[in-house]
């Protein structure tokens, strides 16, 4: 398939395939060692996938790269952190659930923007110790344009230096106050051997889990209340105990992946599979939405939203060494804001006809520009 810029990549939309590809040692995620594209200088600042190839994260490294990255950041991540944010996601979602009631009787409301939106945002913010609202806002504004795959080449370039001029100064700001942060802990993680990330790959690391951290359970909370309104029989089957919570979350997940496509892996050496040749040096895009409605693997109700479907098996978050570190956070936002708001608003319903709501301008992330909806 051809990207923007007229940059080709192979889409893999099997999900067998995906795995096997995504755990073969031959399938990289660093463009510095191994994309042709990235060593010809085809790829350039103004390119508008730029931020997601051009950072120094375990997003893009590879082998012992990776391993070293990933240990040092996974310590932010722990179960115990996780699940130490329940009582505070709860009391959020319960005050923003208080202003949705304000509305005036019968207003339509944009529950993305009003409900969506707040949260995901508001958790992250407070993780990384983002205590200034006016930071906040031009985070939201910067992750916004690195998902935007339809942006400009002006846009781009301004989006990469804006995103690293504002996390740098995150950094200076927790390295002279260092609090009960995620940037606090990214600052002092060691290795047993002392090593620690690089000024490069703490800023870059800090793009990769508020822009994983924000977007994406961003779409998953629109994606699921999208299901369950357009899907009535599904949330009647929930409110009488026939599914659950999860229920709902996984098989959103897996035929709403909130990460339509993830780019980019290359090819280390020639790979030849499925009587397909990707050379050494292509690129690879990993196709999740798709993967998630493959009938060779679900059947075929692949593409039916079904709460009681026995196996929602999906790769929404990845698969492998690179799996995401950040899926239980997501998912305990979705377990806390889905409930309360059906409990909260039992009337809830879609306030436009289905067919008019809107993609958001990207092939990678997966939701709707706005959700318009009347709370009954």
């Amino acid at each position: 398939m051809e990207l923007p810029g007229g940059v080709q990549a192979w889409a893999v939309s099997d999900p067998a395939l995906l795995k096997e590809l995504l755990t073969d040692d031959r399938v990289s995620k660093d463009p510095r060692q191994h994309w042709a594209a990235w060593a010809n200088g085809e790829i350039t600042p103004d390119w508008p996938l730029f931020t997601w190839v051009a950072v120094t994260n375990m997003f893009t490294a590879y082998g012992g790269d990776h391993r070293r990255l990933r240990k040092l950041v996974s310590v932010a991540f722990t179960a115990r952190r996780t699940e130490a944010m329940r009582p505070w996601i709860t009391q959020m979602v319960a005050d923003l659930l208080d202003g949705l009631a304000q509305t005036p009787a019968g207003e339509a409301v944009d529950l993305r923007e009003a409900y969506c939106y707040p949260i995901p945002i508001q958790v992250i913010s407070r993780l990384f110790g983002v205590e200034d609202e006016a930071t906040g806002k031009e985070l939201r504004r910067l992750v916004d344009n690195i998902f935007n795959t339809a942006i400009s080449a002006e846009d781009a370039v301004a989006t990469f230096a804006g995103i690293h001029e504002v996390l740098s100064g995150l950094v200076a700001l927790k390295r002279e106050t260092p609090g009960d942060d995620l940037t606090s802990v990214l600052i002092s993680a060691r290795e047993e051997d002392g090593s620690t990330l690089t000024e490069a790959e703490l800023v870059d690391t800090l793009i990769l889990m508020i822009s994983a951290g924000h977007e994406t359970t961003v779409n998953l909370l629109d994606n699921a209340v999208h299901a369950l309104l357009t899907h009535p029989e599904q949330l009647a089957l929930v409110r009488a105990g026939k599914a659950n919570w999860s229920d709902v979350i996984e098989e959103t997940l897996r035929v709403e992946a909130p990460v339509a496509s993830l780019p980019l892996r290359y090819a280390v050496d020639d790979i030849t599979t499925r009587g397909v040749h990707i050379a050494k040096g292509e690129a690879i895009l990993a196709s999740y939405a798709a993967a998630g409605r493959h009938p060779d693997h679900h059947g075929p109700t692949a593409d039916r939203f079904d709460v009681t479907r026995v196996d929602k098996e999906h790769l929404a978050f990845g698969y492998g060494v690179h799996r995401c570190l950040g899926a239980p956070l997501a998912q305990l936002e979705a377990e806390v804001a889905l409930p309360a708001l059906f409990e909260r608003f039992p009337g809830l319903a879609l306030a436009v006809p289905e067919e008019e709501l809107e993609p958001v301008e990207s092939f990678i992330s997966h939701g709707h520009l706005r959700l318009p909806v009347r709370l009954g």
